[in-house]
Formats: structure tokens, sequence, C-alpha cells
């Protein structure tokens, strides 16, 4: 590689480009490996030392608590952020009837945990801190990346440049540096818009997840602790934008009305945060000397609640196949290391991408064929025990 002289530039074996969740998750994976890695992240430190809430309740499978307790993230984790995710329940247009996933044929007690984001990535970034190993550059925008078989050369927004063995691309479904590094992604934008904010509501909830499938608008209520629900709205953009601009004491029962008063009186507990329904599949997670990691290589609708938990194994799949190359003295980043890591999760993600993107779509048509086939599905899944099994466990990842 070409650029300034040596002696000016930093280095270090793995460069992750974005402090996310994945990114972080990531980095704190290789703290033992003997590698030093910087994570660049163009937010300020404080931004990550105490993330807002962003309304976002993300739904751990077991697989992805057990990592973060590897991590040594899981027990800073405040448990009031920790609500137990007893059944999931769908409901389909105006129709009483709902397919049902739970662990009654399973030892588990529970499908799983639901943890607020915010909270994921307070416990990942103090991991982070705590890692020698790991140099955390916040505050650091990307303006150029280059590879080729010799390393990577990054170059900072500041005119700083970096060179490193490795990078990963971990910094959102938008993602600039995928863009830098010349990778196309698929992308399907479904033109509504999912706003999430919390509410407290008269009813109990026992611990149900219920993703109400209506004719016009989607509602999820994922419970969490008090009491309270995160709900998603998936809307039009234009009532959207009616709800975000409603003011604080009609909000609650609003959404109430619309939710046809399953939970009782509602009240909004939290802000409302309101994101584009846009997902993104990248057409390769890896290239010379550079691989995509989390909402980067796979941007998931929130349907089946399985982005973060993609991530998550994605990271993990690419720290195993560089730790098995460390162990049997190969170059860490070579062609075979990243290729393994993306076949590997490439058959972990497309498939349920590919149904979660189709099922949005059949049940976010209200034409009458659509409406047909959406209930019959419903009452398929509940009589036939072997799939439904199977996707319990699938959205369990237990074993």
């Amino acid at each position: 590689m070409q650029g300034v002289s040596q002696d000016q530039v930093a280095r270090c074996d793995v460069a992750v480009i974005g402090g996310g969740p994945a990114g972080l998750a990531f980095a704190a994976s290789l703290g033992n490996t003997g590698l030093a890695v910087q994570v660049l992240e163009r937010q300020p430190e404080a931004a990550l030392a105490e993330p807002a809430f962003d309304g976002r309740e993300i739904a751990l499978t077991h697989a992805s608590q057990a990592l973060l307790r590897e991590l040594g993230a899981w027990d800073r984790i405040p448990a009031e952020s920790i609500s137990p995710l007893v059944e999931a329940r769908v409901l389909n247009g105006t129709s009483g009837y709902a397919l049902r996933f739970d662990t009654a044929e399973r030892t588990e007690p529970e499908l799983g945990k639901l943890v607020s984001n915010h909270a994921i990535r307070r416990s990942l970034y103090e991991v982070v801190r705590a890692t020698k190993s790991v140099t955390l550059r916040a505050g650091t925008a990307v303006s150029g990346i280059r590879t080729d078989v010799e390393g990577v050369e990054i170059t900072l927004a500041d005119g700083q440049e970096l060179r490193a063995g490795l990078v990963v691309a971990a910094d959102s479904r938008f993602s600039a540096a995928r863009e830098m590094l010349g990778v196309r992604a698929e992308r399907h934008d479904f033109g509504k818009r999912m706003m999430v904010c919390r509410l407290r509501h008269a009813a109990p909830h026992h611990g149900i997840a219920t993703e109400w499938f209506d004719y016009g608008q989607t509602i999820a209520m994922l419970p969490l602790n008090n009491n309270c629900s995160s709900a998603v709205l998936t809307l039009e953009p234009d009532e959207a934008a009616a709800l975000e601009r409603m003011p604080e004491a009609g909000f609650g029962p609003e959404v109430a009305r619309r939710y046809r008063q399953r939970l009782g009186a509602m009240e909004l507990v939290s802000t409302r945060h309101t994101y584009p329904l846009v997902t993104t599949y990248a057409r390769s997670f890896a290239t010379t000397r550079a691989a995509l990691l989390g909402d980067a290589a796979v941007g998931m609708h929130p349907v089946t609640a399985h982005g973060f938990n993609l991530g998550l194994r994605g990271g993990a799949t690419l720290a195993r196949e560089i730790r098995a190359a460390l162990a049997a003295g190969r170059d860490f980043a070579g062609p075979d290391v990243l290729r393994r890591y993306a076949t590997a999760h490439r058959l972990a993600t497309r498939p349920l991408y590919l149904a979660t993107n189709a099922t949005a779509m059949i049940y976010g048509q209200a034409s009458r064929p659509a409406r047909l086939l959406r209930e019959a599905a419903l009452r398929l899944g509940n009589h036939l025990a072997p799939v439904r099994r199977r996707i319990v466990a699938g959205l369990m990842e237990a074993p």
C-alpha cells in the first residue's frame, strides 16, 4: 500500500467500524486472542457510555443470552431492564383465532428475554472499556477504505490514517463502510414507518407477546416489567406522523382504541421513536481483508425480532474462524477464513431473511385472497405440531 510514511500511520490488527452492539460484541470477543482491535465510532463517547432510550426492546434468544454471558455483558444489564418472554401469539385481522408459540413441550420456562436496546449497548460499552486489547475511538468518522492482499488502509475524516490486517463494517443497515468497500446490497422499502414506545396498561400481559396483523396496521405488544408493554406500530407514513404529533395525554387512549382495548386503558410512559421500515441484505459478507457484520450484513424486518440475534451470531462465527486460524498459525484475515464466515452466515440468515420479508408482505396486504391466505396459514401453523416445534426452537435458539 502507498500513502504517508510508515512512522506517521497508526496500526492495529482489526479495525471495527461501528460502535453499536454488533461491533462492540465482536470487538470484545477478540479480547484474549492477542490481536489489537480498534473500534471506530462517529458518535461521541458520552452517547456510548450513556446511550439514550431509543424505544427498541430486543427479544434475546437463549443462545444470545449465553453469548452475552461469555462476554461478561449480561451481569452488567440492570435487572429492571430484563423481562421474561413466556409466550408469543399471532393474530390476524378481525379473527379472534391466535397462532401460539410457547415452551409447553420443552424444559425451558421461557421463549427468551426482552431487554432494552440501550441497556445492552451500555453493558457492551463497559465490557469493551475494560478490555485492554481493544481501543475505542469515539467521535471518529471514516472517509475512505482501501484493501488489498497485504492489508487495509483506512482514512479518517480528520485526515489521519489507520492500517489494519482486517476491517469489519458494522455501521448499520445503511452502512457507509459497506459502500466504501464496494459491496452492494439488496434493499426493500416497505413504504411504512415503525413507531416504538412504552405503554402502561390496566390489564396484565402475563408475559405474552402479541403480533396483530390488522388490516391497514400492525401492532405488536411486547411484555415488559411493571405491567408495561413495548408497543410496535407499523403504519403508513402519514398515520405515523399524526401519532407523533399527538399530545402525550391522548396517545395512550388512541393506541388502546386501535388495539381494541385488549390490554385495557393505556398510558404513554416513554418517548416515541419512529423508524423507516427498510430491509437490506449485502450481496457479499466478505471481500479482500474485509467482512460485514450486524445490520451492515443483514438488516432484518422486525416481525421476527431476530436482527440483533443474527448480529451476535455472526460476530461469534467470525471470531471462531479467526481463533481457529490463529491457533493453526495461519493468516487470521486470509481468504479461507473470510470465505468460511461468509458461507456460514449466509446459510444462517438467508432463509430467515426471505421468509420474514415474504411474511411481512403477505400479512401487510388486505385484499380478500391475502386475508384468506393469512387466516389459513395461522390455522395450519397451530395444527402442524412438528412445524410449530421447529419454529419455537428457532425463536429460542436453544438446544
